[in-house]
């Protein structure tokens, strides 16, 4: 093992392999030479916060090491969206891109490279629960903590081949397993990112592994991929980020004889314990780590890959096990995980609230489907309302993903809305997390509440129709419709909740159905109020079609 802070100045053959470009290696004469090179261009500035957005994992390190080289502290945002490095623009001096490293020659002439400070500072960015992107603050020496753990733990079973990845190494699971593990122990990283069986079995012809770096969500995706089980030995297999698929892990150990490790941490505590599924469904600490469940059941740590000695609290909820190992029991804070990957909810809610059409916006992990995701409860501004009525609600879903797109990646985008006027608060003026989420179940009446809009005298809703409808038992056998009263009794229902007047209904006048309502329907519903005559006009569509209308009757309000 090779300390990162001496990987410059360390002795080592020069046609070292450090980095595999498809059937070329890229060697340690040829990374010292083009660090130089950066090096001797970034010495020259004056800035010193430098924040580092290249994909490609070879001119990434270069670029890193040269300003660790060079004393600069390094940013490492988590995203380079636009508007992402706009929420940080008071975090860094320079902005270094992949354009920006093609500029500077392969070598420099007469520049020496020394030992690196063990202290040289790194900030990434996770999400925090503020609605901020939160800075952690590391040094090179945690770094070099964490990856003798790693060598420790897994070294000797990995063996000298290549280390295959098809994570990003802009968060610290990458970055640690991507780029410094190798580069440590003396292993070359791929160049390439291996994405699917097939691509991994083309790598594999080109070069043996020592591991596959990956994430729960692109594992879990494997064994329904063509090639899965028919992959040569895999090397050794790791994923990060969020519990692997249970139905994932047994395929990966029924296919090719063990499940993947996976590795459990954060960006502030680093490395914590690790599992294997086909072994355990419970978490093993790792051997230099301590654990412990504090009163609330929260996970503390104490940890060399932490800036201290002490205790750090985290925001997980474990239970331990007979054996010291311990399972996880939830989050206790904001911050959720959507396919591996950490979003603050208050963070979401924020980018939310800076569109013209949204005047509060409360986001909350939606689960119990196929896969995680988050969904998005809405209160629009007057033009939000207008958009609504304009454009649909589909069409103003999109153009508030478009807007989120600008901050961060598509899977961390909410997939389900729900649009009103004002946030269903309590009587403390809170909004219960669980008054969020029962938003996007049906409720008692047997329908959600997709969106709703009002003016001075109309109201105007779109609901969704539940598939399993207690009402569509009979009516009719193979060809079930909702019936007319139930369609009825749920526009009452709604009318009552502006004027409890029309829950004294007198007649219904004017009735007419004219099309079916199917389970799982979206039933556009208009309500004009006309209260100096007692009544209430109403339309029901199903899309560009009517299927009910009528005027409700009642008493004069008291």
């Amino acid at each position: 093992m090779i300390a990162l802070h001496a990987l410059l100045s360390a002795a080592q053959p020069v046609d070292t392999a450090i980095c595999a470009d498809g059937r070329q290696s890229i060697t340690s004469g040829v990374f010292r030479a083009r660090v130089a090179a950066c090096s001797a261009v970034f010495a020259g500035q004056q800035a010193t916060r430098y924040a580092l957005c290249v994909d490609d994992p070879f001119d990434f390190a270069c670029a890193l090491f040269a300003l660790f080289a060079c004393g600069k502290h390094v940013v490492i945002p988590a995203s380079a969206a636009p508007a992402y490095l706009g929420t940080l623009a008071d975090a860094y001096d320079v902005l270094i891109t992949d354009t920006d490293l093609p500029t500077i020659g392969a070598h420099a002439e007469g520049v020496t490279l020394s030992t690196i400070h063990p202290d040289v500072p790194i900030t990434l960015y996770t999400s925090g629960s503020t609605g901020a992107p939160k800075p952690i603050r590391k040094t090179l020496a945690q770094f070099d903590a964490e990856v003798l753990t790693l060598e420790q733990q897994w070294g000797p079973q990995m063996g000298s081949g290549v280390v295959l990845a098809s994570v990003p190494h802009h968060h610290i699971y990458g970055l640690l397993f991507r780029v410094f593990w190798p580069l440590a122990a003396g292993r070359a990283f791929s160049r390439q990112t291996v994405t699917e069986p097939s691509a991994l079995q083309r790598a594999l012809m080109l070069q043996p592994a020592a591991a596959l770096v990956s994430s729960p969500t692109q594992l879990a995706r494997w064994p329904l991929l063509s090639g899965f089980d028919t992959l040569p030995a895999l090397p050794t297999v790791f994923s990060s980020g969020g519990p692997l698929d249970a139905a994932a892990a047994t395929a990966f150990a029924d296919a090719h004889g063990s499940a993947p490790i996976e590795v459990f941490g954060s960006t502030e505590t680093g490395g914590i314990a690790w599992r294997r599924q086909d072994r355990s469904h419970a978490w093993q600490p790792f051997g230099s780590i301590e654990v412990r469940q504090e009163d609330d059941g929260a996970l503390a740590v104490r940890s060399p890959h932490l800036p201290h000695r002490d205790w750090h609290r985290t925001d997980d909820a474990i239970a331990f096990d007979d054996s010291g190992r311990f399972v996880l029991r939830g989050r206790l804070d904001r911050v959720v995980k959507v396919d591996g990957k950490r979003v603050s909810l208050p963070e979401v809610e924020a980018w939310l609230g800076e569109h013209p059409f949204v005047a509060r916006a409360a986001a909350t992990l939606l689960t119990g489907m196929s896969r995680d995701r988050l969904g998005a409860l809405v209160a629009l501004t007057p033009a939000g309302a207008q958009a609504l009525r304009a454009q649909g609600r589909v069409a103003l879903a999109k153009t508030l993903r478009r807007h989120l797109s600008a901050y961060t990646e598509p899977t961390l985008i909410p997939r389900r809305w729900r649009f009103c006027m004002a946030m269903p608060i309590d009587a403390r003026g809170k909004l219960p997390a669980a008054t969020v989420a029962a938003a996007f179940r049906p409720g008692a009446e047997g329908f959600e509440t997709l969106s709703h809009v009002s003016d001075a005298d109309s109201d105007h809703y779109e609901l969704r129709v539940s598939h399993d409808l207690v009402h569509f038992a009979g009516h009719f056998p193979g060809l079930p419709i909702l019936p007319g009263v139930v369609l009825i009794d749920w526009t009452v229902s709604l009318a009552a909740a502006r004027n409890s007047a029309v829950r004294t209904i007198t007649s219904i006048d004017q009735l007419k159905f004219m099309a079916p309502v199917p389970p799982g329907a979206v039933v556009s519903l208009r309500l004009v109020h006309e209260p100096d005559r007692s009544r209430v006009r109403f339309t029901a569509r199903l899309g560009a079609r009517d299927c009910a209308s009528g005027v409700l009757v009642h008493r004069e309000a008291a």
